[in-house]
């Protein structure tokens, strides 16, 4: 593993990473990548799973516990105890929760064992109805901070009552820039193999197979596509709707035309290897695998879900929500332009390397974390200001109260 020299200059710090599941996902992916670049950055990392099972890969230098949270009280109950021997043990620095479940579940184990921070991410714009909004608003002042991956994702949690506007800022998640970038030679070998030709072209999607994405949506677009050339719709992924999906494009005659890859671990060449690259969620946190396509140089066409523009701003085109027309007339266009030229795919992955890269992303975190640990209280936003960490922010030099058996030291 390359070890990297951070500019932050933050002392070796022993980092529990709390997460709902290991399975494929954005935000699961995150949590791998971030344990990565804290390994390489000198750190200590343990990962804590409320679920069984793992899909994602994980770095090899991490401590990985799975509890295995059977969804009853008892279960909870179990759960927490687990978590709670691990804190006396293992002794964090700091704990970082990703997901509703994982940052309820951290909030509450506060309550029962001396914990370090805890800052708790969340990464979709809609953690939950008012339940759990109501959920997140009683437990706030259990944790130090609350982030958000996007600022439509922020927005709508301040709108919904999850959180106060002053006790949420915006850290964005990032990616590994060194593995996804333009690869011409990949780009080629790719192609050949999946049996694109050159005078055709490619449109991909990459994505799990569920209501949100509305890969419906894409399949009734791309079919309306007269285009007098040669095109062919490929998605990556698997998920509850790859049947109907199946039956969706056999019924619209584009079995021939439109491929479900299944589940791939070639994300990078397949991004190489697209001309166009379609997002067609009507539900996102912030969308990653636009974050990927566009440090790939691939040109892009998205729908109008939360945390697109943040990604995108002028390096693609952004249509509304829903509207299948207006999404296979922004395919239409990019496709006979395909991938552009060698400045628009440097200017693409410019837009990735100024604000998505892992390593940088990593070291905000990183900063954010040392000063937690330092006695420091968490940034708040102030009016005016910009919510993003690390950006116009104040901090309050002050640690906040804990209970004597319970130390998040939260508001």
């Amino acid at each position: 593993m390359m070890a990297w020299t951070t500019p932050c200059e933050v002392a070796p710090m022993r980092i529990l990473l709390v997460t709902t599941g290991l399975k494929v996902g954005g935000a699961e992916l995150q949590v791998a990548a971030l344990a990565r670049s804290f390994l390489a950055f000198g750190h200590t990392v343990a990962i804590l799973s409320l679920s069984a099972g793992q899909e994602v890969k994980l770095p090899a230098g991490a401590y990985v516990i799975e509890l295995n949270m059977r969804k009853t009280p008892a279960g909870l109950l179990r759960a927490l105890w687990q978590a709670r021997k691990l804190v006396k043990s293992w002794q964090p620095d700091v704990i970082h929760a990703h997901m509703v479940h994982a940052n309820l579940f951290s909030r509450v184990l506060t309550r029962i064992v001396r914990c370090p921070p805890l800052v708790c991410t969340a990464h979709s714009f809609r953690e939950g109805g008012a339940l759990r909004m109501l959920a997140y608003r009683l437990t706030d002042r259990w944790t130090n901070l609350t982030t958000h991956v996007s600022n439509d994702g922020r927005n709508g949690m301040i709108g919904a009552g999850g959180v106060p506007a002053k006790r949420i800022v915006v850290i964005p998640n990032g990616i590994d820039v060194d593995r996804f970038h333009p690869d011409s030679a990949l780009r080629q070998a790719t192609r050949e193999h999946l049996g694109i030709g050159p005078d055709s072209r490619l449109v991909l999607t990459v994505g799990r197979l569920v209501p949100e994405k509305a890969h419906d949506l894409l399949i009734r677009g791309f079919a309306q596509l007269d285009l007098g050339l040669t095109a062919h719709l490929m998605i990556a992924g698997t998920g509850v709707l790859q049947q109907a999906l199946a039956t969706r494009i056999a019924e619209l005659d584009q079995v021939s035309r439109v491929t479900l890859l299944g589940q791939r671990d070639d994300i990078p060449a397949l991004l190489n290897a697209a001309d166009v690259f379609v997002l067609s969620s009507n539900i996102e946190g912030l969308p990653m695998v636009l974050v990927e396509a566009l440090a790939c140089g691939c040109a892009a066409v998205a729908t109008s879900a939360p945390g697109v523009t943040e990604v995108l701003r002028d390096q693609g085109t952004i249509v509304p929500r829903g509207d299948v027309t207006a999404l296979a007339d922004a395919i239409a266009a990019a496709l006979r332009e395909g991938r552009g030229t060698s400045a628009q795919v440097t200017e693409r992955r410019e837009r990735v390397l100024s604000s998505f890269s892992i390593e940088a992303i990593a070291q905000r975190w990183l900063t954010l974390y040392s000063t937690l640990a330092s006695g420091a209280s968490a940034p708040h936003v102030d009016s005016g200001s910009q919510p993003v960490a690390g950006h116009s922010l104040s901090w309050h030099g002050r640690r906040a109260d804990s209970d004597s058996d319970s130390g998040s030291g939260s508001h």
